[in-house]
């Protein structure tokens, strides 16, 4: 047709408009834009005109198949709210469906030009047009081929008849392109974008096809309520015709047994649940008839568009259940999981029977696992402990577990009926309406319910029996997505262990839906509204259940405080453990620690504390963790722990050391050979401490170790055993000092030291006790509370500070008294100011703390130490010489609330009123 092709007169576009009752032009548009040469509509208004002149008073079918559906979309879609007869508004993705078959209508009719072949059901193109089914650029290869066939040998003969009875080529579904699918989630209102066609289709009848006979019955009442009451018929066979739009409903069953007898009258079928369409038979049915356009509709052809997208190949809208449940046309969605009980465990030796469609459990082994009164009863006492009186829809592993279990519900008091596909037509008919008006309050069936069955009411969908395929799954979850009033949320139950991640075979419903993470009785998916309604406690923890290791650990980073340790794998758990030590702050120390409490062994909370001392950036956290490791008497632990030690700066080495030592000095940690290595490797971390107290406690000391550093070879091996020999001389605590305070070149030097070391480290406990009095004691604060004395002439704030050291049971204390940790660690390398104050009386403590060592219980050791040699003297049987005590000061009526106070501070702190009395 020409551009030049005069406009119809208004009078035809009339007639045409009469004819058809459909409009060509609409309000507001011009002819040139409504009517041009070549549009879809222009060929439709010169089809009906050219019928017209014949005397035509309906449409043809042929008419109709082409042009009826296409202007009633452009009609309905065209108003500014598009609506059904009896005002029902249609909703976006319900638009979304019409808008798209629209769209794939009118490419076709563009593709097919004036319309001389229709959608592949004309005549084949001439084969010289086809391009050619080989590689680009290899026509002419063959054509060489072709020409030197005879410069080769062949060793095989053609046959002339073999191929006569090969049929010629011809196109393998030819009607493929008048074929559509939509999905929509389950509730979403996939029934009334049916209607929309229904409304689009004034002159073509309609077919619609569903699976089941109930289904049929509640088309019809939709059809009823929505205004289309006139329109219903009966089946058109053998030729029979309307062009009245009639709409007739029927199941596949009757499609399948009547193929060849269907009428021409409907030129459009619309295929419910489409996945059902797909059988062999059914299919081969519908690609028979090229007649119709065939629009399929599903929930769940996401989960199987492969097998879909065979018989309908063209999506023209999709509404899953995550947008449906985001934009509040579905009820939102929670979920819990309920760990099965021993026997069901075993459900991992189910085999999966694969289907036509997707692949399952053998159902006869799982109701066989699972029809067992135990598990049944408590599944009825479950129910009812959590969900009583909440509508609620169970799904069974088949028919006799459907009623055994329907029984045990209703022995715990629970309204429940089991329905199968064995309960007679009304009787169903009867229990479903039953279960509407609330006379029963759970429906226990194995996959009846499972599609095509409507309840607005049902909340609770329990999927007793598991199931491996998602279409079947999500077709249960689409029980409970209907929105109701006062209901807030459909609550989905999955019996699996909380941590299933989404390879399993087992479906749940965040496998489904793709999330990463699980919280008990918390929206999956959906708007979150805060108010009543709510039927679940939500849980605090998070369960990691993706099984993309990269967004599990996404997971870990996000969620590491609020994930439930004890339900992860023991490898994850280590790795919580370890993330756990190294971010932990000093206000989640305790809480941290008690989500390990199912940690019998201490694998855990070890790893923990380790991490925490080797990558933790809190210096206190650090030194918290080593005296936790020093109390749980882990030698490993504690071996790795001092290693870790070698790395920090020196003035937190030197706290660390201090808690460690006062470990060894308080209880048994390991082996006493372990006990041995560790006091002299703390040693060597502080030997500048002990250098400095045995320098300024005996000036010999600088010599002997000068003499030692600066020699080598023999003269430094003999400077070693001097150096030995000298300290046997000496005391304990300035034996120990010097022995730390040495530092070997060769094997002979370091075997002299090593002697010496060990005979000293005999008691380990006395030993680290020794060396733990060397390091300088911390600066008292500052400012002081003034202290009031009391009547019993005790000053009342010394007694409030000894109830407040007290109170601090994780500080320990070293051997004068003082809080070992009280020092900060930038006061560690502090100057001494004294030796006497600072090192607490050398001349007249050193008798008496030898005397409360030997007097003490060794645990390394349970042999008599008659033949202990810790110095020569000793071992002469004469007595170390004693230095003379000093005299005891008198007592003065008042005593000073602490023994010891430097001249310094002395003459800051402010005398009290006794003192200023005296």
């Amino acid at each position: 047709m020409g551009a030049s092709t005069p406009f119809p007169s208004p009078a035809a576009i009339a007639r045409a408009e009469l004819f058809t009752r459909e409009r060509f032009v609409y309000e507001g548009e011009s002819l040139e834009d409504a009517l041009a040469p070549g549009s879809a509509r222009r060929r439709a208004l010169d089809a009906a005109l050219a019928e017209l002149e014949h005397n035509k008073v309906q449409p043809s079918i042929e008419w109709r198949r082409k042009f009826s559906l296409l202007l009633g979309l452009e009609r309905l879609l065209s108003e500014e709210e598009p609506h059904l007869v009896d005002g029902t508004v249609l909703s976006a993705h319900q638009v979304d469906a019409l808008s798209g078959t629209l769209t794939a209508l009118l490419a076709e009719a563009q593709r097919n030009g004036n319309g001389s072949a229709s959608n592949g059901a004309g005549p084949p193109p001439d084969p010289a047009q086809l391009a050619s089914a080989a590689i680009p650029g290899e026509e002419e290869d063959e054509d060489l081929e072709d020409a030197d066939t005879d410069e080769e040998p062949q060793d095989w003969q053609d046959d002339d008849g073999l191929d006569e009875d090969v049929p010629a080529e011809r196109p393998e579904d030819p009607n493929a392109d008048k074929r559509f699918w939509f999905e929509h989630a389950t509730g979403a209102g996939k029934t009334v974008a049916a209607l929309g066609f229904v409304e689009a289709s004034r002159t073509g009848g309609i077919l619609i096809l569903t699976h089941r006979r109930n289904l049929v019955d509640q088309f019809h009442g939709e059809l009823r309520d929505r205004g289309y009451r006139d329109r219903i018929s009966g089946p058109l066979l053998d030729g029979r015709d309307a062009a009245n739009g009639p709409v007739t409903v029927e199941t596949y069953q009757w499609f399948v047994r009547n193929a060849g007898r269907v009428s021409d009258a409907y030129t459009i079928v619309i295929c419910d649940e489409a996945h059902t369409a797909l059988g062999e038979k059914t299919s081969a049915s519908i690609r028979a008839w090229a007649g119709p356009i065939f629009i399929g509709m599903t929930a769940t052809g996401a989960l199987i568009a492969r097998h879909v997208t065979d018989l309908f190949p063209t999506q023209t809208s999709r509404f899953d259940l995550a947008q449906a449940a985001r934009r509040g046309v579905i009820a939102p969605l929670r979920c819990i999981r309920i760990p099965p009980g021993p026997g069901v465990r075993t459900i991992a030796k189910v085999p999966l029977r694969r289907g036509e469609v997707d692949t399952e459990f053998d159902q006869e082994m799982l109701a066989e696992l699972l029809d067992q009164t135990p598990f049944n009863m408590a599944i009825a006492d479950l129910y009812r402990t959590r969900f009583n009186g909440v509508p609620g829809v169970v799904y069974a592993a088949g028919v006799r577990h459907a009623y055994n279990v329907a029984q045990a519900f209703k022995d715990v008091g629970i309204k429940a009926q089991g329905v199968s596909g064995e309960t007679p037509k009304r009787q169903l008919a009867k229990i479903l309406a039953d279960y509407e008006s609330g006379k029963i309050d759970v429906l226990v069936n194995a996959q009846l319910l499972a599609e095509g069955w409507n309840s607005p009411r049902a909340t609770i969908c329990m999927h007793l029996a598991p199931t491996a395929s998602k279409r079947i799954y999500q077709q249960r979850v689409g029980r409970v997505t209907r929105r109701h009033p006062g209901k807030e949320a459909g609550i989905v139950v999955d019996f699996v262990h909380p941590a299933t991640k989404h390879d399993d075979p087992v479906v749940t419903l965040h496998s489904l839906l793709d999330r990463d993470v699980y919280r008990g009785g918390a929206i999956v998916v959906g708007p979150v509204r805060r108010g009543r309604g709510r039927r679940l406690r939500v849980e605090r923890r998070v369960l990691p259940v993706t099984a993309d290791p990269e967004r599990r650990a996404e997971v870990f980073e996000r969620e590491l405080w609020r994930i439930a340790v004890e339900h992860l794998d023991y490898g994850e758990q280590h790795v919580w453990a370890a993330l756990a030590g190294a971010r932990v702050a000093p206000n989640g120390w305790r809480r941290a620690k008690a989500m390990l409490h199912f940690d019998r062994g201490g694998e855990l909370k070890r790893r923990f504390l380790l991490t925490a001392v080797q990558r933790n950036r809190n210096a206190q956290l650090r030194l918290r963790a080593l005296q936790e490791i020093s109390a749980s008497r882990d030698a490993e632990a504690f071996d790795t722990a001092i290693d870790i030690m070698a790395g920090w700066p020196r003035d937190e080495r030197r706290e660390g050391v201090k808690i460690m030592l006062q470990a060894l000095a308080e209880r048994r940690i390991g082996r006493r050979d372990q006990a041995n290595a560790w006091i002299w490797r703390m040693a060597e971390y502080t030997r500048e401490v002990h250098e400095e107290y045995a320098v300024q406690r005996w000036p010999e000391t600088k010599r002997l170790l000068g003499l030692l550093v600066n020699s080598s070879g023999a003269a430094h091996a003999r400077n070693a055993r001097r150096l030995v020999h000298a300290a046997r001389k000496e005391d304990r605590r300035l034996s120990a000092a010097l022995l730390a305070a040495a530092l070997a070149h060769t094997p002979e030097a370091e075997e002299a030291l090593r002697g010496a070391r060990t005979r000293m480290a005999r008691k380990p406990a006395a030993l680290a006790r020794e060396l733990l009095r060397n390091f300088p004691k911390g600066r008292r604060s500052k400012t002081r509370r003034r202290r009031r004395t009391g009547a019993n002439g005790v000053a009342e704030g010394e007694a409030a500070v000894a109830v407040a050291v007290g109170a601090q049971d994780t500080e320990p204390l070293d051997e004068t008294g003082t809080d070992a940790d009280s020092q900060p660690v930038g006061d560690a390398d502090q100057d001494f100011e004294g030796v006497d104050e600072d090192f607490e009386g050398v001349d007249d403590d050193d008798d008496d703390d030898d005397e409360d060592v030997d007097a003490e219980p060794d645990d390394y050791d349970d042999e008599p130490d008659d033949d202990d040699e810790l110095s020569e003297p000793e071992a002469a049987g004469e007595p170390e010489p004693e230095p003379e005590p000093e005299p005891e000061p008198e007592p003065q009526p008042q005593p000073e609330p602490e023994a010891k106070i430097t001249p310094a501070r002395r003459r800051r702190r402010r005398p009290t009123q006794e003192e200023e009395a005296a």
